[in-house]
């Protein structure tokens, strides 16, 4: 088997665990996985992918789905369709997924990232919190990440309340910054990423393999909007021996 068959069959056992959860469709899942895989450089540019048919099996999905995952990259400009040929890797620097502000990846390498939210709230910002808005609220969200359906990262989000009146935990996706492009009406155009080591909160669920107050990896993030103002702060606790944070510059 070779390593892109290898990369392709990970994948896939990790988004058969995760298909039936979430709002996103499958296509768009196994879109996102080979954004995330090129943008790794797992996929090189140029690259020819296995054939449609073995893809779609390796993903346990209709040729018909996969189709369409490859279609959507295709009309991004990721892939390049020759005729008689195959599929070609076509990367470029403008590449953006959902996932593209995604940071953390399987030690191995990639996996796909899903999310299961543990709770959503409208809160008064506690003190410790740094400034990210004009509102004295904000909405929390706490979720337990998985990458492959392994969960890696606990992640506490907060979201300025003026952004929202109200927000239904239940109606967001899997990518936070989608749900705020489409039903809020902004997108996340920059962040700054603070990454050192924390202990892992009380709130951990028994799902997260870190006990409560382990040292773990430790992301704090704030981020802005088109309009160059702070919208959402973020801290991440992630076990450093399943995943790792990763960032690229072309």
């Amino acid at each position: 088997m070779t390593d892109m068959n290898v990369e392709f069959t990970r994948a896939q056992e990790g988004r058969r665990a995760t298909q039936t959860r979430g709002p996103l469709p499958i296509h768009v899942q196994i879109s996102e996985l080979l954004l995330r895989e090129i943008g790794a450089g797992r996929l090189a540019n140029g690259a020819r992918l296995p054939p449609e048919r073995e893809m779609a099996v390796q993903f346990g999905v209709a040729v018909g789905t996969l189709r369409r995952a490859l279609l959507d990259l295709t009309e991004r400009g990721v892939l390049e369709r020759i005729q008689g040929s195959g599929n070609y890797v076509r990367a470029s620097a403008a590449m953006l997924g959902i996932y593209a502000f995604f940071r953390l990846e399987l030690i191995e390498g990639g996996g796909l990232p899903t999310a299961d939210i543990l709770s959503g709230d409208r809160l008064t910002k506690p003190s410790d919190l740094p400034d990210f808005g004009p509102a004295p609220d904000g909405h929390r969200i706490r979720r337990v990440r998985r990458l492959n359906g392994v969960p890696v990262a606990l992640e506490e989000i907060w979201l300025d309340g003026s952004r929202a009146e109200r927000f239904d935990a239940s109606e967001i996706s899997e990518s936070l910054y989608l749900h705020y492009r489409v039903a809020l009406g902004f997108t996340i155009s920059r962040i700054e990423d603070r990454v050192g080591v924390g202990q892992v909160p009380d709130w951990r669920p028994e799902s997260f393999g870190l006990p409560c107050g382990a040292a773990a990896g430790f992301v704090e993030r704030i981020s802005w909007d088109g309009a160059d103002k702070k919208a959402e702060y973020s801290r991440t606790w992630f076990d450093q021996t399943l995943a790792r944070y990763v960032a690229r510059f072309r």
